[in-house]
């Protein structure tokens, strides 16, 4: 459990306002102010360093200098709790959504969160994806109580703006062009082998994988779709995400 000391050194490396720990000595001197303060912007560059190879797409989106400002307030109010910098960054969408000099992108936590979900993905546990094939000896009539399991990779994201165009665009998978329809886009993230995926969902499909993936059986997600938009097209939405391997098995 950490001590007093180390908490203060801690907060100290994060927090410019910070006064240096008690007892801080340098080998070269009494005053250690300028080698506490080269730690200090290693730390901040190695973790803003991090959260830029996290979410290119958000870096490019916002430019270095704002990235690095951003990531830099962030560092100081959230800094890392664990050694392993995998998943820092996980609360940036939330951080991002009160960060007042981002207010004119009101999508742009929602990119961080698709990034988010990209990067869970990569590092998700390797699993067989469903063989759509396999369900053609179900029978007919036993089809609306199936239950499914998720692929340990698969997340859902919800969003009120065209945020896998954006996304798209901005990390290199479509050319840059004005968004003419701003219309919102839900998306689901898997990794059914080695690469990861993105998908635009169709309209209910979010509502739709989303009661899968709790435990739904599939009328009952079939149900949460339609209630979600009446646009719902069961054969479509279905076909499409077997086919991307958001599903381990079913029961």
């Amino acid at each position: 459990m950490p001590s007093p000391i180390q908490d203060h050194f801690a907060e100290a490396l994060v927090d410019r306002r910070k006064p240096l720990p008690d007892g801080l000595v340098a080998w070269n001197g009494p005053r250690p102010e300028r080698r506490f303060g080269v730690y200090r912007n290693n730390v901040f560059w190695g973790l803003t360093e991090a959260l830029k190879s996290r979410f290119p797409a958000t870096a490019a989106i916002v430019g270095d200098a704002f990235f690095t400002a951003m990531a830099g307030e962030y560092v100081r109010r959230d800094p890392p709790r664990s050694p392993l910098l995998l998943g820092y960054g996980d609360t940036l969408a939330d951080f991002v959504a009160r960060f007042e000099p981002a207010s004119s992108l009101p999508y742009l936590p929602d990119v961080i969160r698709l990034e988010a979900a990209r990067s869970h993905a990569y590092h998700a546990a390797d699993c067989p994806p469903l063989d759509a094939g396999d369900l053609a000896s179900i029978p007919p009539d036993r089809l609306p109580s199936l239950a499914f399991r998720p692929h340990p990779s698969l997340s859902v994201i919800r969003s009120a703006h065209p945020v896998v165009t954006i996304w798209a665009m901005n990390a290199g998978e479509s050319p840059i062009s004005a968004v003419d329809d701003w219309q919102a886009e839900d998306a689901f993230v898997v990794r059914p082998a080695m690469t990861v995926h993105v998908h635009r969902l169709a309209p209910g499909g979010a509502a739709f994988v989303e009661a899968l993936a709790n435990g739904r059986a599939l009328a009952d997600a079939v149900e949460a779709a339609h209630a979600a938009d009446d646009r719902f097209d069961l054969t479509a939405n279905l076909a499409g995400i077997l086919q991307a391997g958001a599903f381990a098995t079913f029961e």
